[in-house]
């Protein structure tokens, strides 16, 4: 876990002003050496960063939408998080771990999640067995386990997934079919998210209104715990505590990071890649666009 992974909301200060405006010099290069980098990209990318609460010091292509990958694992954890603080669930319950689930198509038919599609052998491990949703939930964030997001979403359902994106005000992005549910997805069902939505996802996070001050808190810890590291935080300080969760498929590479630096307000940085690109190239153009945003951290609103 990151160094200072124990903060909680309540220990974040959101009150010290900027040091200066995104209308200064510092963040305008920035931005211009951003788009410059992008532009030259194979495909689109989305950006947007800045402080929670605040309008974006830079924002490319915020409400584009792209294919969601991982980044919709947020968006369960918040609608799991939710129904627990109104009784409606218990993170502690012990569920049957299983591969094979009900397909959104509404059909009748089901799919099966397979373990060569997953990077957390973990919850495969417990197949046949039983795990508690809470387990299931971390393994979903710190090691994107695909099997665990499916069990999870199993047991929220997708209007509750929807009902998270509606209060952190997003526009454009939906969870509309689980991991592996290729007849949903040959039937015009996909998961869907934008740079902004992202960014109100994590911002609704931090300022306790996406669920219980207490449960926002216990989910930044559970995001603060990611062990995979090598794409926003590879662009960062060593040790920068940073509550993230990135997401890819070939051609996809997306970071949702709530940045907490020790020396500035914390700050919100989004990057969507949908371009090709192998994985490595994908890694780099988000650690590239954490580590420019890092250099004007201090300045990271617009007002």
């Amino acid at each position: 876990m990151p160094t200072g992974a124990s903060q909680s909301t309540s220990q974040l200060d959101l009150s010290q002003p900027p040091a200066q405006t995104s209308a200064q010099p510092a963040v305008a290069a920035v931005g211009r050496d951003l788009d410059a980098d992008l532009d030259a990209l194979p495909g689109r990318a989305s950006v947007w960063f800045g402080r929670p609460g605040h309008p974006p010091a830079y924002v490319r292509e915020p409400d584009a939408t792209h294919y969601a990958a991982s980044t919709m694992k947020v968006a369960v954890l918040a609608a799991a998080y939710r129904l627990a603080d109104e009784g409606l669930l218990d993170l502690d319950e012990q569920v049957p771990v299983h591969d094979d689930f009900e397909s959104a198509t509404g059909d009748g038919s089901s799919y099966h999640a397979t373990a060569d599609y997953d990077s957390d052998p973990e919850p495969w491990a417990l197949l046949g067995q039983s795990a508690s949703l809470r387990w299931l939930a971390r393994r979903m964030i710190v090691r994107s386990s695909n099997l665990a997001t499916n069990l999870v979403l199993e047991r929220v359902g997708l209007p509750a997934v929807a009902a998270a994106w509606s209060v952190a005000g997003a526009r454009h992005s939906v969870v509309a079919r689980g991991i592996q549910d290729y007849g949903a997805e040959q039937a015009g069902l996909s998961n869907l998210v934008t740079a902004a939505d992202l960014a109100g996802l994590l911002t609704a996070l931090y300022d306790g209104t996406l669920a219980s001050p207490q449960a926002c808190a216990q989910m930044l810890t559970v995001l603060l715990g990611q062990e995979v590291t090598e794409d926003v935080v590879a662009g960062l300080p060593a040790g920068t505590p940073v509550a993230h969760k990135n997401g890819w498929v070939d051609g996809v590479r997306h970071s949702a990071a709530l940045v907490l630096p020790g020396d500035a307000p914390p700050y919100v940085l989004v990057t969507c890649v949908s371009a090709d690109l192998d994985e490595e190239a994908g890694c780099a153009v988000v650690a590239r666009v954490a580590a420019a945003t890092w250099t004007v951290r201090a300045n990271a609103t617009t007002a």
